[in-house]
Order: structure tokens, then sequence, then C-alpha cells
């Protein structure tokens, strides 16, 4: 006799539950360890260089946020816009990116590319920030 799946609803329920709780556990995880920015007097450097040749901008910023979007737009250094997957830096100290052009602002944090934006950008004081104009989506990391 041969054997044939059981796709009973009680499995069906076990098997939904238990991706409910992975899924709410990686959640949970995430929030407990994810990078967290302190609150409290600090100072940032900020560089800006808009395309190859460009001046470079230097800014010292002196701020109590918590995240780098907090701490630019207080300076008036950024604008961009709230998506469905974070806040997307369009202009920089006054230059907006051409997305027809596909052109993009690239963040680094202590001269590494950031895997996360502005909005989820922690700061700590001493912290140094470049955003650099990049031309073609396929650039990614500059």
């Amino acid at each position: 006799m041969q054997k044939t799946r059981n796709n009973n609803p009680v499995n069906i329920i076990i098997a939904v539950t238990a991706l409910c709780l992975a899924a709410a556990a990686f959640i949970t995880a995430y929030y407990f360890l994810r990078p967290r920015g302190e609150e409290g007097a600090k100072t940032i450097l900020v560089e800006v260089a808009a395309g190859a040749g460009a001046e470079v901008y230097k800014m010292d910023i002196h701020t109590d946020a918590a995240y780098l979007r907090q701490a630019l737009e207080e300076a008036g250094l950024i604008g961009g816009d709230d998506t469905e997957f974070g806040f997307w830096v369009t202009t920089v100290n006054g230059y907006t990116a051409d997305s027809g052009a596909q052109e993009w602002w690239a963040l680094y944090k202590n001269g590494e590319f950031s895997m996360t934006g502005a909005g989820d950008t922690p700061i700590e004081n001493g912290d140094k920030f470049q955003y650099i104009l990049v031309v073609g989506y396929d650039n990614a990391g500059g």
C-alpha cells in the first residue's frame, strides 16, 4: 500500500501557526537587536560630493538626534520622500538627483557604504557621513 500525504486541516493549522511564530520571533529579534542611536549631544561630520570633480562640501553638525535623518533635516541638508521602504533622499545640500538620468545619493558611514537609509542609521559622536551623487543604478555602493 502506498502512503499519501495527509493534508488534513489540523496539519495545515499547525504549519501556519509555526510559520506565524517564526515570523514573530524574527520581528522581535530585529526590534531588540537592530542598531540604535543614542540621544544626547554629539558632533558629526557630513561631506557631500555632487559629481566627479565637484568641490566637496563639509559641515559639522551638532545634534541631540539619535538617527541621521533627524540631524540632517534639522540642519536643512536633505530632502526626500517617505516611501514604503523608508525615507528616500532625493536632495542633498540643495542638489536634487535627476532620477531620469539615473542619479541617486549613496550614503557612507565612516568610510563604508551604508546598508541602511538616513532614517535607520544611528549616529554616535564623531561619526563621519558622506553623501556621494552616483550615476547609474547598477553602481550600487558607489
